[in-house]
């Protein structure tokens, strides 16, 4: 286990804790997937336990034997770089939450095909690109039951930071990966399609007809616009979540926490 003490913002190494973009550490060759980074002990633990290859550890001195020091028993070949609190905030930009950082390698991407095998539930999020609604719906896919997350181009990255941090590692725990803007795929896959918007004629939520369906896709639009019509005409039902007092939408997380919970395989049989 190397331990390294940092004496300044150029010790070599720590740059992908530091001056390394999201886009940057996503490409990153020196990792054949590219990187992502994961804050707080049980985060990381989480990573670790999906099975994520951890590449080196960012912790503050003290927590070399207190809260890094399981991480760092499971991980005894990577570096561990160190340093007072205040240097790290400077390196990072930021106030590390419970001290430590660990960077890693991302996996493969995976097909529509492969994640959406035997899986009754999914949610499309399609041009979402708040980093916050993005963690927070992968935290409610995680405890409402839903099977996979299909992400489309224009949608965030759910391994940016705050996304990883904001879905308490929920990132980890739901097969995810990305799909084109022309989601007739998973018709063929056998899914039903829920668009949730606003429309005279969509379904109320609570309709039997919704949970009775095996296989349904919920997709998921944007915090301010919603989803396109062309998505919208392409679904299967149109679904709409009744509201009272004149509101008329709840943010993108809000809702898709409603509609999983919902929506869920025969849930009112």
């Amino acid at each position: 286990m190397p331990i390294i003490e940092i004496s300044g913002l150029d010790t070599p190494g720590v740059e992908v804790f530091a001056s390394m973009t999201e886009a940057q550490l996503r490409a990153s060759v020196d990792a054949q997937n590219g990187i992502f980074i994961a804050e707080s002990p049980k985060v990381i633990a989480v990573a670790l336990s999906a099975g994520y290859k951890p590449l080196s550890l960012l912790c503050e001195k003290k927590h070399i034997l207190g809260d890094a020091a399981e991480i760092i028993a499971q991980c005894p070949d990577i570096p561990v770089y160190t340093g007072s609190r205040e240097l790290l905030a400077s390196l990072t930009g930021y106030t590390l939450t419970r001290g430590v950082l660990c960077a890693f390698e991302r996996k493969p991407k995976a097909t529509v095909e492969s994640i959406c095998d035997g899986a009754s539930r999914v949610v499309v999020i399609d041009g979402v690109c708040d980093t916050t609604n993005i963690g927070a719906i992968f935290r409610s896919a995680a405890a409402l039951g839903i099977d996979a997350v299909l992400l489309t181009p224009s949608s965030c990255d759910p391994l940016n930071r705050r996304s990883v941090r904001v879905s308490m590692g929920s990132v980890f725990l739901v097969p995810w990966t990305w799909i084109d803007t022309d989601i007739s795929l998973l018709n063929t896959l056998g899914f039903k399609t829920a668009a949730m918007a606003l429309r005279d004629n969509s379904l109320s939520i609570d309709n039997p007809l919704l949970c009775a369906e095996p296989k349904l896709a919920i997709i998921m639009g944007t915090e301010g616009d919603g989803l396109s019509d062309r998505v919208i005409d392409s679904a299967d039902y149109v679904v709409r979540i009744p509201m009272s007092h004149n509101v008329d939408s709840l943010n993108v997380a809000a809702a898709a926490a409603v509609a999983f919970w919902q929506l869920r395989p025969n849930s009112h049989s």
